[in-house]
């Protein structure tokens, strides 16, 4: 009897801290479907979170490997870290539970298309013609600010600007897994 009083319990704490979330935040919702409703929002708002938080690890493992990792064209040699720039995110995403194909181009169809660069969000591949214009050959993954991190043939992994210099015209899209 008392484990049901205390579900019941649980259940009314929850229902009001969501009424007093819902009040606080200037939503107001009236008729039969407001539970459902309140639930629907408390959902997005904790997915929403999960998702900056799962970007921001994305990042910091991103930026871990700064100075570690060596550069080579077609290489996935994950225990030595001589990896191709697509073989680095492929690593850096598995390292936060998310499975990508390897390469550039295999890359540049997972996910959802975000096709400027000012719609891009911490975590999401960045996709850019190094060579032939409009044909996807580097991918790294976007830090916030204008600024993604890669694994480039001169430097290994290094942070860039996306907007200035070498990078400036060759964003092709983003993807957001």
């Amino acid at each position: 009897m008392q484990l049901v009083r205390k579900n019941r319990l649980s259940k009314s704490l929850v229902g009001i801290s969501l009424a007093f979330s819902l009040l606080t935040s200037g939503t107001l919702l009236l008729g039969p479907q407001s539970a459902h409703a309140a639930s629907d929002s408390a959902a997005a708002t904790a997915y929403s979170a999960t998702s900056t938080s799962k970007s921001d690890k994305i990042v910091s493992t991103a930026r871990s490997y700064i100075g570690k990792v060596r550069y080579k064209y077609g290489v996935r040699d994950t225990k030595r870290l001589i990896l191709d720039c697509s073989s680095y995110t492929q690593l850096v995403f598995k390292k936060n539970g998310i499975n990508l194909p390897w390469g550039s181009k295999a890359q540049a169809k997972v996910g959802t298309a975000v096709k400027t660069k000012s719609n891009l969000r911490k975590g999401d591949l960045v996709l850019f013609s190094t060579s032939k214009p409009g044909r996807v050959n580097h991918v790294g993954i976007y830090i916030g600010n204008g600024k993604f991190v890669s694994n480039t043939a001169s430097s290994g992994v290094v942070i860039r600007d996306m907007n200035t210099g070498y990078w400036k015209n060759r964003f092709i899209s983003g993807r957001r897994l």
